[in-house]
């Protein structure tokens, strides 16, 4: 076993949910420290590396965190934390950028800065955003940022992306129905909130069959349908929860403004109240044209198969807000196609392939020596 795989390995067996990856942010600055890489700690784990006196520097960002569930998995190194587990591969994403790191320091020749950004929790759309606020990018200023996130059922080391929207965003929301409960052998005394929110459910479908175009790719899912009804009680509240992707600001916008539309509709129909809570906490990621054609370029000169025009993914991702604030490139890597490998990323039984470890190293120091060419003197 080499020692890429060996520290995948370890950070799988430990496992820590966002906010929480203290075990894994002194992991991680240990290891930036050995090779002899500046090293700041905050929010998350920021690592400097300089070579040569060019003033051009660029970001790469891997994230940190895991999530709430307990691993199946029947590998010999599974989750020592109950109900924790690493099933989204932020394992292996930390390993890559630390092999990167490695190589960068020893072998690769670039002039510039290489920013090491070590994201805390990725799954909430938060952490990006709070590394943000804490001056991340004020005080390590780059001029482009970059991230790989593995992509279970594509050929091992495939690398797809795009220009453009990349990633859908995410917003929540949360209808609350304030009607008139009663004895559910007289339903005409009271106002029932089931029936109400059974109308909305059906009603919010008509957001994405009927208010917006074909092919715009935006989802409504209502996911809890909350009540205070019992056995024998029509319920006086309900709630609705749910969850939103979307492809365009424009599209995320107006499914809001349906929403509000809808909802105070069907409510004013059965002479109730409601009232709306929408928040958008991952926004669109949006692909900068530069740095995508030059991960296409640089995967390609690391021997990687190469997919430049994918299509979107309704998956949401936080590097969103790195992407906004500078221009940036969010790619796909393979992760296989058998086994644990091939399982849908948050599946129990998920597993990051090793065999990616030295792919996205070599793929990461390749994309550096491109961005940040040695002077020819």
């Amino acid at each position: 076993m080499d020692h890429l795989t060996q520290m995948r390995r370890q950070f799988h067996r430990r496992p820590e949910l966002g906010f929480q990856e203290e075990h894994t942010k002194a992991r991680v600055a240990e290891h930036l420290r050995s090779l002899g890489i500046e090293v700041h700690e905050g929010v998350g784990v920021v690592g400097v590396l300089r070579k040569g006196t060019g003033n051009r520097a660029i970001g790469l960002r891997a994230d940190m965190d895991a999530l709430p569930i307990l691993e199946t998995s029947t590998h010999d190194y599974p989750s020592e934390t109950a109900g924790v587990m690493h099933a989204c591969g932020h394992d292996g994403h930390m390993t890559m950028l630390l092999g990167a790191a490695e190589r960068l320091t020893k072998d690769a020749e670039f002039d510039g800065t290489v920013v090491f950004l070590f994201q805390p929790n990725e799954e909430h759309g938060l952490g990006a955003q709070a590394m943000i606020d804490e001056g991340v990018l004020k005080q390590f200023p780059v001029d482009e940022v970059f991230a790989i996130h593995n992509l279970p059922g594509a050929p091992v080391g495939q690398i797809s992306t795009r220009p453009g929207l990349i990633c859908s965003s995410e917003s929540l929301f949360e209808i609350t129905i304030h009607g008139q409960g009663g004895h559910a052998s007289m339903p005409q005394v009271g106002v029932d909130a089931i029936t109400v929110g059974a109308e909305l459910v059906t009603a919010l479908q008509t957001i994405v069959a009927r208010k917006l175009a074909p092919g715009a790719g935006v989802v409504v899912s209502v996911t809890e349908f909350v009540t205070d009804g019992q056995r024998n009680v029509l319920p006086g509240q309900a709630v609705l929860k749910g969850d939103v992707r979307a492809r365009a600001p424009a599209d995320r916008l107006a499914v809001e403004r349906f929403m509000r539309q809808i909802t105070d509709g069907v409510a004013a129909a059965h002479g109730v109240t409601a009232t709306v809570q929408f928040q958008t906490e991952f926004i669109e990621t949006i692909n900068a044209d530069g740095p995508t054609e030059a991960v296409c370029r640089a995967a390609k000169a690391a021997g990687c198969d190469v997919i430049p025009d994918r299509q979107p993914m309704s998956f949401s991702e936080d590097f969103a807000h790195f992407a906004a604030a500078v221009p940036g490139c969010f790619l796909l890597l393979g992760n296989g196609t058998e086994g644990a490998h091939g399982q849908p990323l948050h599946a129990s039984d998920y597993d990051f392939n090793d065999a990616l470890l030295p792919i996205g190293a070599a793929f990461w120091t390749q994309l550096v020596q491109d961005r940040l060419p040695p002077r020819k003197d």
